[in-house]
């Protein structure tokens, strides 16, 4: 019987993981079933770009894996049941299923965290996932000149989205909330530098505001102030599904499965986490931040691990780093700022239109080895058969 390995979820991580099993494991002795709930691919780190009101490729799932075996099952998850080996997922036309497996992978990312703010859910827009900031794009089209934009949260997505829509959109009055100071996670220059982009983009800066309600037209902070808005954009946290913890997996407080350097569960063997959902430390003992680039180490260390377990063979490790931030300010500015091996910022910063051209060659390159997980095979395969002691069903093979 093959071996029936289930990838929940098809953005950075799980994309990648399924594309590199199937193009190094047999058809033969595996079979392998990606759930989504979208047809396409989000490219989510240039949300902003589309909320702004520029287009944005979505490829079609069913283009990016034709011809690798892979069965694109699109529905969305509802439950899982590590303990009876079942995803219970609802389809499109809302009846439910049960999907078996031998070997899952869990990667179904995060979405924006309201906080609890009373409103958020009503009232806000988020550039979290496709439809939303589509739904943001469309009321940004609809305002007049003048019109005011609230972009809430200080942190990575709160300063590119507030950025993006300044620039794209000129004739919109844009806000930028920060819980703290701006920029605290950068140096002191590249914190500079990002106050001079927001100085030339005419944003509005209010350091140290806490938000305690979101309305249809305005947002009510914790001094009392209230402040016009004609559209609230939430960018304070993401948050995952807490269908892991329901499972009985191990997680943490948030919600994230804990896992071994393997990316392993903790507590049950046969379920691997990558992405946003993954609680994984890093080579530098603190914990991966939700980050593309943590979705792809996490993705490739699942993939030698699980390799390794079909096979039989030793299993790879993948170094665990965290390297830094790269920010866009619109189209031609940027910051590429990275960090020492205590994850704090280093003093000297890349910024402007290098670091702008540094950020958009990132982005170019994770989207090409999502969807194009092929570019690292040797050019000869040498198929390894499956060791006799492989755990959970037999079977398996690898490319050399």
């Amino acid at each position: 019987m093959k071996h029936r390995i289930v990838v929940l979820g098809a953005g950075y991580a799980g994309a990648y993981a399924a594309g590199n099993l199937a193009r190094r494991l047999s058809p033969a002795d595996t079979e392998i079933t990606v759930v989504n709930a979208e047809p396409d691919f989000v490219q989510r780190l240039r949300l902003h770009q589309l909320a702004a009101g520029q287009e944005i490729e979505a490829p079609r799932l069913a283009d990016v894996f034709s011809g690798t075996g892979i069965r694109l099952h699109l529905a969305r998850v509802t439950a899982v049941d590590p303990e009876r080996q079942v995803v219970t997922v609802a389809d499109t036309d809302g009846g439910a299923d049960e999907l078996g497996y031998d070997t899952l992978l869990y990667a179904l990312g995060s979405h924006g965290d309201d906080r609890g703010v009373p409103g958020v859910a009503d009232h806000a827009f988020d550039v979290a996932a496709r439809p939303s900031a589509l739904r943001l794009r469309e009321r940004l089209d609809g305002l007049r000149e003048g019109g005011n934009i609230l972009v809430v949260g200080d942190g990575l997505t709160g300063i590119e989205t507030a950025t993006e829509i300044a620039e794209s959109r000129p004739g919109l009055s844009v806000t930028l909330v920060a819980r703290g100071e701006l920029g605290a996670q950068l140096s002191s220059g590249a914190r500079g530098h990002l106050r001079q982009a927001c100085d030339r983009l005419g944003i509005t800066v209010l350091e140290h505001a806490g938000v305690e309600a979101v309305e249809a037209t305005r947002v009510l902070c914790a001094d009392g102030t209230a402040l016009p808005s004609d559209a609230t954009v939430w960018t304070a946290g993401f948050a995952v599904a807490p269908i892991a913890a329901a499972a009985g997996l191990d997680v943490t407080e948030d919600g994230r499965i804990l896992v071994d350097h393997a990316m392993r569960s903790l507590s049950h063997p046969n379920v691997y986490a990558a992405g946003d959902s993954v609680h994984a430390m890093g080579a530098n003992g603190k914990p991966l931040p939700m980050s593309c680039a943590s979705a792809g180490f996490t993705a490739m260390q699942a993939v030698k691990a699980i390799m390794g377990s079909l096979t039989g063979s030793r299993i790879g490790h993948v170094k665990l780093a965290y390297p830094g931030n790269h920010i866009s300010l619109g189209r031609q500015d940027g910051i590429l700022q990275l960090v020492d091996h205590e994850a704090q910022p280093k003093p000297k910063y890349t910024g402007g239109r290098k670091a702008a051209r540094i950020k958009a060659g990132i982005l170019r390159m994770s989207q090409w080895t999502t969807l194009h997980p092929t570019f690292c095979l040797p050019r000869r395969q040498r198929p390894l058969a499956a060791a006799p002691n492989a755990p959970h069903r037999q079977g398996g093979r690898v490319a050399a």
